[in-house]
């Protein structure tokens, strides 16, 4: 007697090839969206902006400390840095900070002379004519008055002369900030990029705009982003929070 096999044992042989394949496929579908969310995050992180935690109190009030800004790491690789740009850095050799990256103001350009004078800025572009600073983003005393800047190392350097390809960079909070007073002018290619926005915290989400400086080449320039006024040293754009 023949007796015919059963259907259902049959049919199971080759479901479960089929189905390992379906796993395959899915686990691979997987892997490349991870992969691609990773080259994605790693290209914008590198070339485009990068997050960045304010861990110093030397840019004050402008920025506090624990603040997060966004670098712009794009728009500084078709353009020169400016006058007034708040830019992130890694320490000059021989005052690194347990790795971390450096925030201040760029002060001098290259070519430019930078002169302190009576607690005063004073900057002498190339060809140019002396001019003093008007710095509304600097530090307040106690007593409401501008914070002067005073050098601060013991030789007591006042004067220096910005050598191409460098800027010299200086703190709001001036008295509280080791910068190019302390280190000297700053080479461009450890700068990583221009302070852009502040995201965090929620009330003081705003763009970083450049100040004006009057009397200095590109100093009628007050806008990063067109549409927005960013004649000081940031424009905040002021966030309702409910709390309870």
């Amino acid at each position: 007697m023949t007796y015919a096999p059963d259907p259902a044992d049959g049919d199971a042989t080759p479901a479960e090839p089929t189905a390992n394949r379906r796993r395959l496929g899915c686990l691979l579908e997987i892997v490349e969206t991870l992969v691609l969310t990773l080259v994605i995050y790693l290209l914008i992180h590198n070339f485009v902006a990068q997050p960045f935690e304010v861990e110093q109190s030397s840019m004050e009030p402008t920025i506090v400390a624990h603040e997060y800004v966004l670098i712009d790491k794009l728009t500084p690789r078709f353009g020169d840095y400016q006058r007034g740009d708040i830019v992130v850095f890694e320490p000059p050799e021989g005052h690194e900070q347990g790795g971390i990256p450096f925030i201040k103001r760029v002060i001098g350009l290259p070519g430019d002379t930078v002169t302190l004078e009576n607690g005063r800025v004073f900057i002498t572009p190339p060809d140019g004519s002396r001019v003093r600073l008007t710095e509304a983003y600097v530090a307040l005393e106690a007593d409401g008055r501008v914070s002067p800047t005073q050098p601060r190392l013991p030789d007591g350097q006042t004067e220096w002369v910005v050598p191409a390809g460098m800027y010299f960079v200086m703190g709001d909070n001036r008295t509280q900030s080791q910068d190019s007073r302390v280190f000297g002018p700053i080479e461009r290619d450890l700068i990583l990029g221009r302070a852009w926005l502040r995201y965090f915290p929620l009330d003081r989400v705003g763009f970083m705009g450049r100040p004006t400086y009057e009397g200095l080449p590109g100093g009628d320039a007050t806008s990063l982003l067109p549409g927005y006024d960013l004649g000081g040293s940031s424009a905040t754009i002021q966030v309702s929070i409910a709390r309870s």
